[in-house]
């Protein structure tokens, strides 16, 4: 299976553990989590969840309390007992795959539910993958600094810091982890800058794109699909 798609597959599990959902609103809520440079669409939504209803994790039912404008009714996705097991067996695990660009983001939404040391090893394995960058980053530049012009040099630097506000965040986390205090309101603040170096710092002038245009914010969900979408979409899931 594409690692893609086990990631889409953690992060529905993850997200009906608290409570089931339409297929609306575990696709706004999925949008918000994962932060795809795209909208997540029905069409790479629904495979998803026929495979997870296949695998008897999760299953789909028809909301009776909710009559949609005289059509039939909204399919909710429930978590099954053998969800609810895979989903815990899956957050036990702390290999490379869950600290690399696509799975960490999701497994760390996540963390509240794996023990400390499973917390520890994987923000440990992710600060290790990022310094390897950081030096392939730190001796790309160095190789290029005299044929590069103003605009490479400023996406150079915006890559680096980037890179070095995340390991610095991610050190943060491991500290108070190991110190028993937990990521806590603080976490979000740490990726924010704090006294690190600002991706939007002034000092990329006129040099080129500014590092704040990375595209990295998380798509607006307000203004996803309305109803009719749901409908549809849901409809079509049944009929099959």
């Amino acid at each position: 299976m594409a690692r893609r798609g086990e990631t889409l597959e953690l992060a529905v599990l993850g997200l009906l553990l608290d409570t089931p959902m339409h297929g609306y609103e575990l696709r706004k809520q999925l949008i918000g989590l994962l932060g795809w440079g795209r909208v997540l669409s029905y069409g790479t939504l629904y495979p998803c969840l026929k495979t997870l209803v296949k695998a008897g994790f999760i299953v789909a039912d028809e909301d009776t309390d909710v009559a949609v404008r005289g059509r039939r009714n909204r399919i909710v996705y429930h978590l099954t007992a053998e969800g609810k097991e895979h989903f815990s067996e899956v957050m036990e695990e702390s290999g490379p795959s869950t600290w690399d660009d696509e799975n960490f983001g999701v497994r760390f939404a996540f963390f509240a539910r794996t023990d400390m040391s499973t917390r520890v090893r994987i923000l440990e394995g992710r600060r290790s993958r990022l310094e390897e960058r950081l030096e392939n980053v730190r001796d790309a530049a160095r190789r290029s600094r005299e044929r590069a012009d103003a605009y490479t040099r400023e996406l150079q630097r915006h890559g680096l810091e980037s890179v070095e506000r995340e390991v610095r965040w991610l050190t943060d986390l491991i500290d108070r982890e190991r110190s028993g205090g937990g990521a806590g309101p603080r976490a979000a603040d740490s990726t924010a800058g704090g006294a690190g170096p600002r991706a939007a710092d002034s000092t990329a002038g006129g040099a080129g794109p500014r590092a704040a245009d990375d595209g990295t914010a998380s798509p607006d969900i307000t203004r996803e699909g309305g109803p009719d979408e749901t409908v549809e979409a849901d409809d079509h899931h049944t009929n099959e």
